[in-house]
């Protein structure tokens, strides 16, 4: 893709259901099983080529680098989405353990660490090998709960998202984001999890099917980023993902734009290129030594 600059190149790798997933890896030339492997897990509904900057730039600072697309987007969508029904719980226990099984195929005694933006930072508490995570960061991570979307524009979102988005999906068989400027299209079950509103993740459709304690296998060291001007990774949604990572005692450092001086970030900026010199080192740092310095802009709540 246009967007993917050298050394990326194209994966493919079959889960574990023998569904074909596709992405891309930035790999050095001489393996170091010192040198970290970063996977990006996507949010929801976005194609893995939106990070392939953030993915240049982890890779410039000495990390290898793998982005994937969940079934049913982009590089691992199907010919057709109609009756296509994956779910968010097959993007995490399926997609995301797939790619842990990749780095421990391709990857093999290197660490393993995962930046998850939105539903990508809680699909690593689904991935029955989350246990082999060393570090995470978490960039706008929440479970879509409604009532703990930004109150100022909570109606305009549940109007949006929750009854708008599931009634197309009703009528098309999948949600048909893309031709709506509303993100990629969308497979039927993630819309049904999204959609439900229902604050808990074992609540959810796909959820229900979880053991009774999900996420209780990350033990990695975790940071969560919100963004003050997120709608959807508010205060209360953040801590609502944190309180389910009772063994990795997680960090949360809540930023606003105010604190690296720019007008806005909201819930999709931090991966932009302009925020190289700002945001993404923080990311960096926390990736290279499971701490932020003194240094480091915004408030820290845990």
């Amino acid at each position: 893709m246009s967007s993917l600059t050298q050394p990326a190149s194209a994966l493919r790798h079959k889960a574990a259901d023998g569904y074909s997933l596709g992405g891309f890896v930035w790999r050095h030339a001489r393996p170091d099983p010192q040198r970290p492997l970063v996977i990006i897990n996507p949010a929801t509904s976005v194609r893995c080529a939106y990070y392939s900057r953030f993915a240049d730039y982890l890779f410039a600072q000495g990390c290898d680098v793998l982005c994937f697309d969940y079934r049913g987007i982009g590089e691992s969508r199907p010919p057709s989405l109609r009756g296509f029904t994956a779910s968010w719980s097959d993007w995490g226990q399926l997609d995301f353990e797939a790619m842990l099984q990749y780095a421990a195929e391709h990857f093999p005694r290197q660490p393993v660490d995962v930046v998850g933006h939105s539903f990508g930072g809680w699909a690593v508490g689904l991935a029955p090998s989350a246990q082999k995570v060393r570090r995470v960061v978490m960039v706008g991570a929440q479970f879509a709960y409604w009532r703990d979307y930004d109150v100022a524009q909570r109606w305009r979102l549940l109007a949006k998202w929750h009854v708008a988005m599931p009634l197309l999906t009703k009528v098309m068989g999948y949600f048909p984001g893309k031709r709506l400027g509303w993100l990629e299209d969308t497979p039927a079950g993630v819309v049904a999890d999204w959609s439900t509103p229902t604050p808990a993740y074992e609540q959810r459709p796909s959820g229900r099917l979880l053991a009774a304690k999900p996420f209780a296998q990350v033990r990695a060291a975790t940071l969560a980023i919100s963004l003050s001007d997120d709608p959807f990774g508010t205060m209360a949604a953040t801590e609502r993902l944190l309180a389910y990572l009772s063994e990795a005692q997680p960090a949360h450092l809540r930023i606003a734009p105010a604190d690296i001086h720019v007008a806005e970030i909201g819930h999709f900026a931090f991966f932009h290129d302009r925020f190289r010199q700002t945001l993404w080192p923080i990311a960096l740092e926390w990736l290279q030594h499971g701490q932020l310095s003194p240094s480091t802009p915004g408030q820290r709540l845990r």
